[in-house]
């Protein structure tokens, strides 16, 4: 299930310090539109439409969950914040800056303010060129042609000549130095979205939890005595069967593996849920189970206070959950925190994620890209 939008995006500057503003330009972006995945190379090229000085131009392909008319909005504020005053004369001009939406994934948009498949990028090679080199899988979804296949029947005959290679923002972020990435949190921490954004920004395979398939589930938050141990021995059984079969799958056109948990959840919620004798039993099966299981190479857990948690779970509207007590997400919490102190082998990074929201504010998701470069770094 892919949980963001594809957009490219053609910048474009002749004045001033052009490499300097398209270099501002990506990085304003990247803080706060869309994570920035891939950057071409830099072109320079005559002005198309008018005589003017030679334009620098790139291209680059974001993900991001907003719709197109948002970040036509958001694109407009990164171009005033780089100087660039907007006046009222018709026809082509010298800027500072211009960014245009080229594509959002492969959707036709017709409206008053947005044109998309941008309805000139097929006439341009400023454009072509750079997303050339992005290397998407991408087809324009009037002319059924990808990029190569505009190319060839682009009538623009104008010179645009290589520049210089320019760096992407999540080059700093080696997180394919890992081969297993989990991250962990309470109900309702964000874990899965986390997973989920990171997979598709960093090209790896994700494993994520079955847990809506669970038929004890539902019964087990109606009435938790009778049935705690046919929920925890279940989830331990497919947690098990699930990370056997994907851990051991090399996936060649992925990176690495991110899953949203790792199987020593099962025992953390086991020792909350189950009375004595039970947990001794599932104890004893876990144990023979766990010593089987390749560990992640980084395990980030992902903290949020309980009154955060549970203004998560009501927001996500899930009918079994709404009844949790803050005080049982007070224990799961202070399980997770417990087993993390008594790890000394694995390589644990802790985030306190009360106050931030990585969904919507894009400034959040990096501070969290950013803990994990601080950590892969020591």
């Amino acid at each position: 299930m892919k949980s963001q939008h594809q957009v490219i995006l053609s910048l474009g500057s002749n004045q001033g310090n052009r490499l300097e503003t398209i270099e501002n330009c990506i990085a304003l972006i990247h803080q706060e539109i869309g994570t920035v995945i891939k950057v071409s190379k830099l072109y320079e090229s005559p002005s198309w439409g008018f005589d003017s000085d030679a334009f620098y131009n790139c291209a680059l392909m974001m993900h991001t969950t907003s719709s197109a008319s948002k970040i036509l909005s958001q694109v407009l504020k990164v171009e005033k914040k780089l100087g660039r005053v907007r006046g009222v004369v018709p026809g082509y001009q010298s800027r500072i800056i211009d960014v245009d939406i080229i594509a959002f994934d492969e959707a036709i948009i017709n409206s008053e303010k947005l044109q998309i498949p941008h309805p000139l990028m097929q006439d341009r090679k400023f454009v072509l060129l750079p997303i050339r080199d992005l290397n998407l899988d991408w087809k324009h979804p009037i002319f059924k042609k990808n990029i190569v296949e505009l190319l060839e029947f682009s009538l623009d005959e104008s010179e645009c000549k290589i520049v210089q290679n320019l760096k992407s923002p999540l080059g700093n972020i080696p997180l394919e130095q890992f081969n297993y990435v989990a991250f962990e949190g309470n109900i309702g921490a964000g874990k899965t979205t986390l997973a989920t954004k990171i997979a598709e920004d960093f090209n790896a395979k994700t494993v994520l939890e079955r847990f809506a398939d669970n038929p004890f589930l539902p019964k087990f938050y109606k009435d938790q005595n009778r049935y705690a141990f046919p929920l925890e021995m279940s989830f331990l059984a497919d947690r098990y069967q699930q990370l056997s079969d994907d851990l051991a799958q090399f996936d060649l056109f992925k990176d690495f593996i991110v899953a949203d948990y790792h199987i020593f959840k099962s025992l953390i919620f086991a020792k909350i849920t189950l009375a004595d004798d039970e947990y001794r039993l599932y104890r004893n099966l876990f144990d023979i189970i766990y010593k089987e299981m390749p560990k992640p190479d980084l395990y980030v857990y992902l903290y949020q206070n309980s009154e955060r948690l549970l203004q998560n779970i009501k927001k996500r509207g899930r009918s079994y959950e709404q009844e949790i007590p803050a005080d049982y997400l007070d224990k799961i919490n202070n399980g997770y925190l417990d087993y993390i102190k008594s790890q000394t082998e694995l390589n644990v990074l802790i985030i306190d994620v009360s106050d931030r929201d990585f969904v919507k504010n894009q400034e959040d998701y990096l501070f969290i890209l950013d803990e994990i470069q601080k950590k892969t770094n020591q």
